[in-house]
């Protein structure tokens, strides 16, 4: 009887979880309460990411990558929970560095930069809260998240050369004539023209990011893995060679019935596909058995002191993560002032003449509103031919108002850019570099050289521009930046006329120093 009424009133029973299992789950809340506050305070830059994705079909894949990562995070729970926490200092100097890194894009207003930066800081995390283990366990999922950052565009470029040039090939293999200006080609059926939609840039980020996936799942050797992710970089540029060839060859023999519209657009994802579906139909014959499963071991805690540290590290993550946003907020904080209204007006050089009545052959895009100048000079004694000049003056840089910005055609409508590089110019003061580009219309031909002045330096590399730019905002100085542009037009048989730009910036490169010293500049 006894023995009934003490069931009868027994309390329920209580978990009690094991003190190394509860100071593990207390490390895992410490991280995960770092990881949500990096998110939160970085806010501004993931949100930049995420708008990127929506609106460019090429980083829509964005969307995808999160989710995975966090669901290959997910499948080493098991295992994650096994491990000790190990608290790490190197992970904190990293977090630091990164932190600093997207201070330093963050005034020079480099997104791509700033997102990466952010992005690390959640791997870096990990490991100043859990260690190395835990790290070299999540290894991919963390790798995985940057992928997610929109990046690429620097290969637009080469990738749209590389298409025009395959395609003219083979075209001119197959006996079609063809003539070939920049990304453009001509016909006897029609004009082609290889634009960023024709890049393969989004079929080859794409398959990248398919490629990377499949190996971590199917394989388990770094030599496979690898190799199926190089078949991922390389098959889809092929293949989009090939595609623009065979949409070309059906616009041609169809008398441009065919193909010559979006739905050219609709063969190219159709073509992606197939040709996705044939890589990993062939990477899978060589598909490894995954290793048997070993049931893990729960390693014996660190004790009070692990876990400790482990929410120690988890606040030293939370003040030095905040410290960054801060000093941000601190050099902006005359992005909005406004400078007084000036007007460049300048003499003309000695032995240039302005023409006053010339149409300028080219206007190079600008953001913001700068102060400007642009004219046309001839030489006083009328030999040669006019070279133009444009100024676009900044007093202050802020967002989508300063001296570097991406355009989304950098040199206008009209003109395509054939050759840049960095030309070398020997002037009375010294060698001066110039970044010098040639473009072309039809037959017709621009030479520009370019060079900026950022707070008093002249240069022609635009990551020293970004730079010099974060010091002054970051130290309180000077911002003001002046983009420099001489530009005289040819025919496409003459040479470039180097030797007409480099007299003319040697008369007018003491004029403009002396008039953009006397205009008013400030933090």
């Amino acid at each position: 009887m006894s023995r009934l009424l003490d069931q009868a009133i027994r309390l329920p029973d209580v978990a009690v979880l094991p003190h190394g299992e509860h100071r593990r789950q207390v490390a895992l809340a410490a991280l995960l309460l770092a990881l949500a506050a990096i998110v939160l305070l970085y806010h501004a830059t993931f949100w930049s990411m995420v708008q990127l994705w929506a609106r460019s079909q090429t980083f829509a894949h964005g969307f995808l990558i999160v989710p995975i990562s966090c669901w290959l995070a997910w499948r080493q729970r098991a295992r994650l929970a096994t491990l000790a926490p190990q608290p790490s200092r190197p992970g904190l100097l990293l977090l630091g560095a990164l932190g600093l890194a997207w201070l330093l894009a963050d005034a020079a207003n480099v997104p791509v930069v700033a997102q990466y930066a952010a992005t690390a800081m959640l791997p870096a995390c990990v490991l100043a809260i859990l260690g190395w283990p835990a790290v070299r366990l999540l290894a991919f999922p963390l790798a995985y998240l940057f992928l997610a950052v929109p990046f690429g565009e620097v290969f637009l470029e080469p990738l749209i050369d590389f298409t025009a040039a395959f395609t003219v090939t083979a075209l001119q293999w197959a006996g079609v004539p063809v003539f070939r200006d920049g990304s453009n080609f001509s016909l006897p059926t029609g004009n082609w023209s290889v634009v960023e939609a024709c890049s393969g840039l989004r079929y080859l980020i794409a398959a990248l990011a398919l490629g990377a996936l499949y190996a971590h799942v199917h394989f388990h050797s770094m030599g496979r893995r690898l190799a199926v992710m190089l078949a991922a970089l390389l098959v889809p540029i092929l293949a989009n060679g090939v595609r623009a060839y065979l949409i070309v060859m059906l616009g041609h023999l169809s008398d441009m019935r065919l193909a010559a519209g979006v739905d050219h657009l609709i063969y190219g994802w159709l073509f992606f596909g197939v040709v996705v579906l044939l890589l990993f139909w062939l990477a899978a014959r060589w598909r490894e058995l995954p290793p048997p499963r070993v049931v893990p071991s729960v390693c014996p805690g660190a004790g009070m002191a692990g876990m400790r540290a482990a929410i120690r590290a988890s606040v030293a993550c939370l003040l030095l993560a905040s410290l960054w946003p801060a000093l941000a907020l601190a050099s902006h904080r005359h992005d909005g002032a406004a400078m007084p209204a000036s007007v460049l007006a300048l003499s003309d050089p000695p032995a240039w003449q302005r023409l006053h009545d010339a149409a300028a052959a080219w206007q190079a895009p600008y953001a913001g509103a700068p102060a400007r100048f642009a004219a046309t000079y001839a030489r006083q004694n009328g030999d040669g031919a006019p070279v133009g000049l444009q100024l676009h003056w900044y007093a202050r840089q802020a967002r989508d108002a300063e001296l570097l910005t991406h355009q989304a055609m950098p040199y206008g409508a009209r003109w395509m850019p054939l050759a840049q590089r960095v030309q070398h110019v020997s002037l009375a003061g010294g060698t001066l570099d110039v970044r010098e580009s040639v473009l072309g219309h039809g037959g017709e031909r621009l030479l520009v050289w370019r060079v900026y002045r950022q707070g008093g330096i002249l240069t022609a590399r635009p990551v020293l521009v970004k730079l010099l730019l974060a010091q002054a905002k970051l130290l309180g100085r000077r911002q003001d930046g002046v983009d420099i542009l001489v530009f005289a037009a040819y025919d496409e048989l003459a040479p470039p006329p180097r030797a007409r730009l480099q007299a003319f910036l040697q008369a007018a490169m003491p004029v403009i120093e002396r008039r953009l010293q006397e205009l008013p500049h400030g933090p």
